[in-house]
């Protein structure tokens, strides 16, 4: 298909002539600023979802503080997570030879959905690091170190997973 007839062309601020998208005399929120490039600068960002923009400085440090609490979250998670496989474990060594295969698949089972809810987490906070502002990226990181103190005491520092 010949498309060299069409005029094509990019708009970069990407608010495609929408009302309430910054453009002088509409109304409406202000739209979210997407970022490719690494920035300090907050206004208009959203964070994963169009509901979570920052556009102002206290709206800025409720999203930090917001951030710090959802990675820290996430290492409480992890621990808690470790914590039910451990008590599986011991449930299905010390269970009947009868009820062991029971017990195991059980305890798979459960293990499996708290795997995929932990992925979908790690990767939540791998989008929210992805904002490429380098205030939230601090948060990240402050986030899963207090985490990390609070609740990691028993494990190693060393991870398995990339994304967070």
């Amino acid at each position: 298909m010949d498309h060299s007839s069409h005029a094509h062309h990019m708009d970069h601020n990407m608010d495609h002539g929408m009302p309430g998208h910054n453009m002088p005399g509409m109304d409406g929120p202000p739209r979210c600023s997407m970022n490719m490039l690494f920035t300090w600068d907050y206004k208009n960002i959203c964070v994963v979802f169009r509901s979570w923009q920052i556009t102002s400085p206290l709206s800025l440090v409720l999203t930090l503080l917001g951030v710090v609490a959802i990675t820290a979250g996430y290492e409480a998670l992890r621990e808690g997570i470790r914590r039910y496989e451990a008590a599986a474990n011991k449930r299905v060594d010390t269970a009947p030879r009868q009820n062991r295969d029971e017990a195991t698949r059980r305890a798979h089972v459960i293990k499996s959905v708290l795997y995929g809810i932990q992925n979908f987490y790690a990767f939540m906070i791998m989008l929210i690091f992805m904002t490429y502002n380098g205030w939230i990226m601090v948060a990240v990181s402050v986030g899963a170190g207090l985490g990390y103190l609070l609740f990691g005491g028993r494990t190693p520092v060393t991870k398995d997973t990339a994304c967070h």
